[in-house]
């Protein structure tokens, strides 16, 4: 008989946490498990081709919320062994978390650090978490904030890092004759667009040819098209098809101020392109030498390692390759479901 999991996606927005649950969601069956998903309306559109309609439920956004009772309803009635629950930071999706908790032993992963209040607000929330029978998180610094913070035991907490489709023929660097730069995320002040507008104006200055592509739509997008005027930086909007979007670049870049391991930055591995990304959460330690690593928010630095890129071919197919021989190597996503599988397995026990 399989098990049965429920995930919950509490999101107001399509992102790198949603994509993570579609990598579980698809190889659920492999590993033995029914999945069932319980998602907000936002986002459920995008779970379509992922969930067959009899396994998903679509629900209110519950994020910020003192209650979660469609959430509750739609758990009790999938009847599930276990519930993972999606946390987008640690206090948004607390009312989705004490749903889960009153119907099935619930796993949390949480994908970023944040605010976790003070006094009586950080203490109803570490009582919640110390509920969870396991939190997940893809890097360290999660698992910190979770022990620190939260006072979750640490045999309950542990990271598991985050995995990708590993293509079997990676698109490579494009080649165009004005090398291209891609950058994929929300257009929030978290991803760092306006650094790497600011890095751009450098290089443009400094008679670099380039262009820029950015893929993703958010709140920021008018900020970020007024700080990008007469820069040769084109926005695309949401992008659906990311190998499409990632086989028309020469380089990918992340410019984040805050991540863990963002799933962007393993999918331009895995297609051979040079990276260039900064330090934040699990990234240095993810990519070793294998990517160009700058300090978040130094536009001086992210225009310099783009420049060393840009203006040597053979460096950048080199890099290509090493990015490419790191990603098969460590950041495939069966991987990662089969250590979460199994922490959801000691969970239903």
């Amino acid at each position: 008989m399989s098990r049965r999991v429920a995930f919950v996606a509490d999101s107001d927005a399509w992102g790198g946490a949603e994509v993570y649950l579609t990598h579980l969601l698809r190889r659920a069956d492999r590993n033995g498990w029914s999945a069932s998903l319980v998602c907000a309306e936002p986002v459920a559109a995008d779970f379509a081709a992922v969930v067959p309609p009899g396994r998903v439920t679509t629900v209110p956004v519950a994020r910020h919320q003192e209650r979660a009772p469609a959430v509750a309803a739609a758990l009790a009635g999938g009847r599930p062994d276990v519930v993972l629950v999606n946390l987008v930071d640690p206090g948004s999706n607390a009312a989705a978390v004490a749903a889960a908790l009153e119907v099935a032993p619930t796993v949390g992963v949480l994908h970023l650090t944040g605010d976790t209040g003070t006094g009586v607000r950080r203490s109803e929330l570490a009582a919640l978490y110390q509920r969870f029978v396991a939190v997940l998180s893809p890097s360290a610094e999660g698992r910190d904030q979770v022990l620190a913070d939260l006072g979750v035991p640490a045999s309950r907490v542990r990271v598991v890092p985050n995995g990708v489709d590993v293509p079997g023929i990676p698109s490579g660097p494009a080649g165009h004759p004005v090398p291209r730069v891609g950058a994929l995320g929300r257009l929030t002040a978290q991803k760092g667009f306006d650094v790497l507008a600011e890095a751009v104006r450098t290089l443009v200055a400094d008679g670099i040819p380039l262009q820029v592509l950015i893929g993703g739509a958010g709140r920021d997008e008018a900020v970020l098209r007024a700080a990008a005027a007469g820069l040769p930086i084109t926005f695309c909007g949401f992008v659906g098809d990311g190998r499409r979007f990632l086989a028309g670049l020469d380089v990918f870049c992340l410019p984040s101020r805050r991540e863990a391991l963002p799933l962007a930055l393993l999918e331009a591995m895995t297609e051979g392109l040079p990276c260039v990304t900064t330090d934040v959460g699990d990234v240095a330690v993810a990519v070793g030498e294998d990517a160009v690593v700058v300090p978040p928010g130094d536009a001086p630095a992210l225009a310099a390692a783009l420049a060393g890129l840009l203006t040597d071919g053979a460096r950048r197919a080199e890099l290509g390759r090493r990015a490419r021989r790191r990603a098969v190597a460590g950041m495939d996503a069966d991987l990662m479901a089969r250590q979460t599988f199994a922490v959801l397995e000691r969970a239903r026990r």
